[in-house]
């Protein structure tokens, strides 16, 4: 028989919840400790033990003497054929930004191989990061180009963040989204720093293949969605 979940984090769970789905919105305040506790069947400790978890993740903060408030609601992220960060957060009335974790050139993976249909020998760039909403981290990212196809690429995404900047360099007016997959998973102990949720929070991975107007794979990208602060919405192709 599996271990029970503690009812805290199962309180902390069902709230986290509540904001996801706009029951309570940003800035709204939470009910007490008391109205809480009553409506969970707990004692106010161990409501308060779940909130404390809630601000450790920076989803909800307290205000002295006024309460406790939501700090933001999940983002919508849409995912199609044309899959821009910095569009997509901006059509959602958020301020984008990047952080640079990683900037550099090895030998591809199989995986990477296969994707993005290069040889056994090839190099690839890999650029990895954090995504910003309002300044919160929504998302970790590792996008994975070709090196002989794009060979000052990091270069340029040292300068500007922006991966469509930088693919302009390269004559790459636009590309397209191939394919999405989409699984659940539980943050590590990095993911969880990174994106400031706690440790097995739940986190959407998306896997996906770009592609030039000719069809020819140019990208391939991994990303982690905190899972309480993005909502992934199919957009029309």
């Amino acid at each position: 028989m599996p271990p029970r979940t503690p009812i805290w984090k199962a309180i902390a769970a069902s709230l986290r919840n509540d904001i996801a789905e706009g029951v309570y919105g940003a800035g709204d305040r939470l009910p007490t400790e008391a109205v809480l506790a009553a409506r969970f069947g707990v004692n106010r400790h161990t409501v308060r033990h779940a909130l404390t978890a809630l601000t450790a993740e920076n989803v909800i903060y307290a205000r002295r003497g006024a309460g406790v408030f939501v700090t933001a609601t999940p983002t919508d992220y849409p995912i199609g054929r044309r899959v821009r960060f910095h569009q997509n957060l901006r059509a959602a009335g958020r301020t984008p930004a990047k952080k640079i974790l990683l900037l550099e050139t090895r030998g591809a993976h199989a995986s990477e191989t296969a994707a993005l249909q290069l040889s056994d020998s090839a190099q690839v760039h890999v650029y990895e990061g954090l995504s910003l909403s309002e300044n919160r981290p929504i998302a970790l990212f590792r996008s994975v180009f070709p090196a002989e196809r794009f060979p000052a690429l990091l270069s340029h995404l040292a300068k500007d963040p922006s991966v469509t900047a930088a693919l302009r360099h390269f004559d790459i007016a636009d590309y397209t989204r191939a394919s999405t997959r989409v699984n659940a998973k539980l943050a590590t102990a990095t993911q969880a720093l990174h994106l400031q949720i706690a440790e097995h929070a739940p986190i959407l991975r998306t896997i996906g293949v770009n592609v030039d107007n000719g069809a020819i794979p140019i990208e391939v990208g991994r990303t982690w969605f905190a899972g309480d602060k993005v909502t992934l919405t199919l957009a029309d192709p």
